[in-house]
């Protein structure tokens, strides 16, 4: 079996294949829906629209088989698909409510025999009333599956439209979505949201990212890597998964071999309490632990906090996650706003060793903490993934500190979470005055909605450059 992430892709059996949504026992209902699309993303004609209501397409190459003991299903039989079909994209929506009520959402492909060929876990929990879960696509002459998990928050309508079915009459649309028929179903505004882009309701007509033939990104058995030994198995998945694209991404980067050290800087500003208490701040960490396992020799995430103070943190190895979560990604107000929760096992945090760490932004003070450390500690290269939410108001400090540090074998990648003034960030890379450029930027609406691949790319993307900049300005060695 196969344990998919979003963007993650496998060659399918041969045979037919059984799609199935699951989810929890208690979660309301889902509907399945599948859409046949050619080489140009849209339907051929409506008919390609697959639902409870039009239960087969393409002269039964695709069946809405609807309900059973495992899930609500769709059949595919890939090689019985007419020759102008590319894709068939699998979409789940609800009737009432948002997918933020549908917990353990997850697809299911099983092979010809009902075997269990792949899973794919997806992560919903906004305004999405419909899913795009999963598509079926051909790559040079076979059949691939790739988890894709998007969502709409426009209903059936918006997902038909944007894939070129003709919704002018709406009835069997307005129907499927769980609205009386002859009901006013919005459509035309289409507003999707990709991973990695803008909130739901900003960006109409979206498209998937080109298809790769990147190595697939699959689950090893556990005994493959010591690294997950005692891991709770679910995370154990998502670590073994993002590893391997960590791996491909370096490799296409030309970094295959290359040492470095990897520090987290998070920031722990008042503004940054809902990201902390959603779990956003700790499903980061998750993602960037990778990074440091693939890059450095002892496998170990340096780490950062700050306000407007900061403190330094022990550094965590992908066997401690869970607990090293658990014990430092949270927020405390101080004595002005105390938000300290307690430990998983109900214990309260007594001292509070993160007490002082609250209120507003100071980064010159961590990134001055940070570049002693590693003028203390040399050794090999050091990239500092910095994150923040804005309100970045030392721009002169950091600038300084900086270009002082262009010297040193620090390369600090800056990460924005949120739309809000990042300051001199924002204009780093024209940064005048430095010996080589040593820092990079971007900026994200939402972290969770961007893939692990795109994340790794993004992070990933300016270090290559530097290393060899400083390797001929004598700065690496």
């Amino acid at each position: 079996m196969t344990t998919l992430i979003a963007g993650a892709n496998i060659p399918v059996p041969a045979g037919p294949l059984t799609l199935v949504i699951r989810r929890a026992a208690d979660a309301p209902s889902v509907d399945a829906s599948a859409l046949l699309l050619g080489s140009h993303g849209k339907v051929r004609t409506d008919a390609d629209f697959v639902f409870y209501n039009q239960p087969t397409g393409a002269d039964g190459a695709v069946r809405h088989v609807g309900s059973d003991a495992e899930g609500e299903s769709v059949r595919v039989d890939p090689g019985a698909l007419p020759a102008d079909v590319e894709r068939v994209v699998l979409a789940a929506s609800v009737h009432e409510g948002t997918f933020a009520g549908v917990g353990g959402l997850s697809l299911v492909a099983l092979d010809a025999a009902g075997a269990v060929a792949a899973t794919f876990e997806v992560r919903a929990g906004g305004a999405e009333t419909v899913m795009v879960l999963g598509e079926l696509y051909r790559r040079q002459g076979a059949w691939k599956l790739r988890a894709i998990g998007q969502g709409y928050d426009s209903g059936l309508a918006g997902l038909a439209s944007d894939y070129g079915v003709d919704v002018g009459e709406e009835d069997q649309v307005a129907e499927a979505a769980g609205a009386p028929v002859g009901a006013a179903v919005p459509v035309g505004t289409l507003p999707v949201v990709p991973v990695g882009g803008p909130p739901l309701g900003v960006t109409p007509g979206w498209a998937p990212p080109p298809y790769s033939d990147e190595p697939t990104m699959r689950l090893p058995a556990p005994s493959d890597d010591p690294q997950l030994a005692g891991l709770p198995p679910e995370v154990g998945a998502r670590i073994s998964l993002r590893k391997e694209a960590v791996r491909i991404c370096l490799e296409k980067k030309g970094l295959h071999g290359v040492r470095a050290r990897v520090a987290i800087v998070l920031d722990r500003s008042g503004s940054m309490r809902a990201q902390y208490a959603g779990g956003a701040v700790g499903r980061l960490v998750e993602r960037m632990a990778p990074i440091a396992a693939r890059l450095d020799d002892d496998g170990e995430l340096d780490a950062w906090i700050f306000a407007d103070e900061y403190a330094p943190l022990d550094p965590v190895r992908i066997p401690e996650l869970p607990r090293w979560i658990a014990d430092n990604v949270y927020i405390d107000g101080g004595g002005r706003r105390p938000q300290s929760p307690p430990l998983p096992d109900g214990s309260q945090r007594s001292p509070d060793p993160l007490a002082g760490v609250y209120g507003g932004n100071n980064e010159p003070a961590v990134i001055e903490d940070i570049i002693a450390r590693y003028r203390r500690e040399p050794g090999a290269p050091v990239l500092v993934l910095f994150f923040s939410d804005g309100g970045v108001n030392r721009s002169k400090q950091i600038q300084r500190l900086l270009t002082d540090a262009a010297g040193l074998p620090i390369f600090w990648q800056f990460v924005g979470l949120g739309r809000s003034d990042y300051g001199i960030l924002e204009r780093i890379d024209t940064m005048p005055g430095r010996l080589v450029d040593n820092a990079g930027f971007f900026q994200v609406d939402d972290i969770d909605r961007i893939s692990d691949v795109e994340l790794y790319e993004r992070i990933l993307s300016e270090f290559p450059q530097w290393l060899t900049a400083a390797r001929t300005a004598g700065v690496v060695r």
